[in-house]
């Protein structure tokens, strides 16, 4: 039954479109040599071109940037999008202009009341790419090329827009015809300053070039971007093991012999060296995986990709709040300890290798402006050129420390090791926390509140780790706080880092109006008075309105769901709380059944079954 009525619900759908896209769709258009755009009542699209003219024998891209209304969708992929009616884009040019496949974004997960399933959707702003390439002309005895419009050509493209713009309730198939622009083909086009990066590079045929910026500018730009890398603040935790080091390296310290000067001079230079090796090591593994990417799957490196997910966001300020608690001296590394041991082992140089790594990666949260210029550049070029210039960007950044250890003159000028050191790493653990702060506001909403409840969870554990056991602690009763530390550490990532419960029911904000016009109307109302600070809240949230079967009799019943958010105490919900409906706290949860004069209210954390029974009872609509 429930197939049967889907599919009578989508042909329904399908047949009003037509209508829809027949007569209402008000389309207005605005040409130009470089960008076009279309609106419709819930769409407006545009066309962009990546360069305002291109040469003969180069790359270059459209993008198609789609703005929706509120609550409005396409459908992303053709596996999932009911009747197939997921957003496709055709584009269309003379002989001069190949295109390759368009580039989606990434679709988002939506749940389709119709079938009951999750979907993939493209909603409010998004844009689609299309990467093309130009035809090498033939240019007889080397003259330009005459046209009537001068010393060029001008090449009309077409894009054709196709697929059902949706919301909850309704889906509109709009006849967005075929979006026009103009290239325009000139031999000595500039194309330095492209107006967009594509997102990565699609199979394309060889070229002459991307961008064409100086080969010697751009390593000298990725050069300096390497140079910035040591500035930033997710680099700071280890800078006081570097100074710490480098000033327990001076060679000029009366006690020592000559020999003895000497032998410190050596050890400083192999010590910094290896720390520099440390940090290449890094973008030596990210040019490989550029290389494998490329070579292997037709596509680049793109940075920032790690930061779009939440896994890698949530480790990397775990990895702060952690890196906080060792400048606050709650426990200390194990690796800064092989650096500065004096043996004449490898193992001091193997620790000055790691933290080097260690320093690379920490640069990476602060630095996605920088590294997202140099690395869209590089994996532009040919792989031998692209991979020198990610190379490059380590050689910055370790630059500054070989200069450091390799020459006596600016290592005598380095204060001595004292309580400046200890307040300096203290106040990094500071700017640590608040840079991890950072990286937690930019994860989803449902995701914010378990990591940061970890984060306390896990800072507790470091010092628990460190703080609770000794040099002198009995090996028994060490190994007993540690695992107490680890399975507290693991039961707290269940509890809070587990999925994101499924939201069961539409809610809809507070609104008086709205509340008063279902009822007017004889519609069921059920408001759930609830506030972020409200643990009680929390559990009637994950007790009631989580369950499945509660979920689904709302949408049967067509209840108009209101969460009244009180967390702010001029909230209109928290003002009706208590001047509407007389109640004195959260939480609190109202049924107004059409018919009865009073409504019914439940202040426990506990009435699903109750509510379960009330719902049932209504009629089914």
């Amino acid at each position: 039954m429930g197939k049967k009525t889907t599919a009578i619900t989508w042909a329904v759908c399908v047949l009003s479109l037509a209508y829809w896209a027949w007569g209402e769709i008000p389309v207005s258009g605005q040409r130009s040599a470089d960008s076009v755009q279309r609106s419709a009542e819930v769409v407006t699209i545009s066309v962009e071109q990546q360069h305002k003219s291109v040469v003969p024998n180069s790359q270059s891209a459209l993008a198609i940037h789609f703005e929706l209304a509120k609550d409005w969708h396409f459908y992303a992929s053709a596996k999932t999008a009911p009747g197939g009616m997921n957003l496709k884009i055709k584009p269309s040019a003379e002989g001069y202009i190949n295109f390759s496949e368009p580039i989606f974004p990434k679709g988002q997960l939506y749940f389709d009341k119709s079938s009951g399933k999750k979907l993939e959707v493209f909603s409010d702003k998004f844009t689609v790419f299309l990467p093309f390439s130009v035809v090498d002309l033939a240019i007889p005895n080397g003259s330009a090329i005459q046209v009537a419009s001068g010393k060029s050509i001008i090449a009309s493209v077409e894009v054709g827009i196709e697929g059902a713009v949706c919301s909850d309730v309704q889906c509109r198939a709009g006849d967005f015809g075929k979006l026009s622009t103009e290239i325009y083909i000139i031999p000595d086009a500039p194309m330095g300053e492209p107006k967009f990066i594509l997102p990565h590079l699609a199979k394309l045929a060889p070229v002459g070039r991307w961008m064409s910026y100086p080969i010697w500018s751009a390593l000298g730009i990725a050069f300096v971007a390497g140079l910035l890398l040591n500035i930033m603040p997710c680099v700071w935790p280890v800078l006081p093991i570097i100074v710490m080091r480098l000033v327990e390296q001076r060679f000029d310290r009366p006690e020592l012999t000559a020999e003895g000067a000497k032998q410190s001079k050596s050890r400083s230079v192999a010590m910094g060296l290896a720390f520099c090796l440390g940090m290449l090591l890094f973008f030596a593994s990210l040019a490989a995986a550029n290389i494998v990417l490329q070579v292997f799957y037709g596509t680049v490196l793109q940075w920032g990709d790690q930061f779009r997910s939440p896994a890698f966001v949530a480790g990397m300020a775990f990895l702060l709040v952690a890196l906080a608690m060792f400048c606050f001296g709650v426990f200390t590394i194990g690796v800064p300890s092989s650096i500065a041991g004096k043996s004449g082992s490898g193992e001091g140089y193997w620790g000055a290798a790691l933290m080097g790594f260690l320093a690379a990666i920490l640069s990476t949260p602060c630095s996605f402006a920088i590294l997202a210029t140099a690395f869209a550049w590089a994996q532009a070029q040919p792989l031998p050129l692209g991979t020198l210039a990610i190379m490059i960007i380590g050689v910055g950044m370790a630059l500054p420390y070989a200069i450091l250890t390799s020459m006596p003159g600016l290592l005598r000028r380095l204060p001595r090791a004292g309580r400046w050191m200890e307040l300096f790493k203290q106040a990094i653990g500071f700017v640590l926390l608040v840079i991890a702060v950072k990286l937690v506001s930019a994860l989803p909403e449902v995701r914010r509140t378990g990591v940061l409840y970890f984060s306390v969870v896990l800072g507790f554990c470091v010092w628990m780790w460190s703080s609770w056991v000794d040099y002198n602690t009995k090996l028994s009763r060490k190994w007993l706080i540690r695992i107490i530390a680890v399975v507290l550490v693991v039961a707290a990532g269940w509890l809070f880092l587990s999925g994101a419960p499924l939201e069961r029911i539409a809610w809809q904000k507070y609104d008086g109006d709205v509340i008063e016009k279902a009822l007017s109307q004889g519609q069921p109302v059920l408001i759930k008075f609830t506030a972020d600070w409200c643990l009680s809240c929390q559990v009637v949230e994950s007790r009631v309105y989580r369950r499945e079967d509660i979920g689904k009799l709302i949408g049967d019943k067509k209840v108009l769901a209101i969460k009244a958010d009180t967390t702010v105490k001029d909230y209109p919900a928290t003002l009706a709380l208590k001047d509407v409906y007389n109640e004195p706290g959260v939480p609190v949860s109202i049924l107004f059944v059409p018919g009865e004069k009073e409504p019914i209210r439940w202040h426990s954390m506990s009435f699903a079954d109750e509510l379960k029974t009330r719902l049932e009872e209504l009629p089914s609509k």
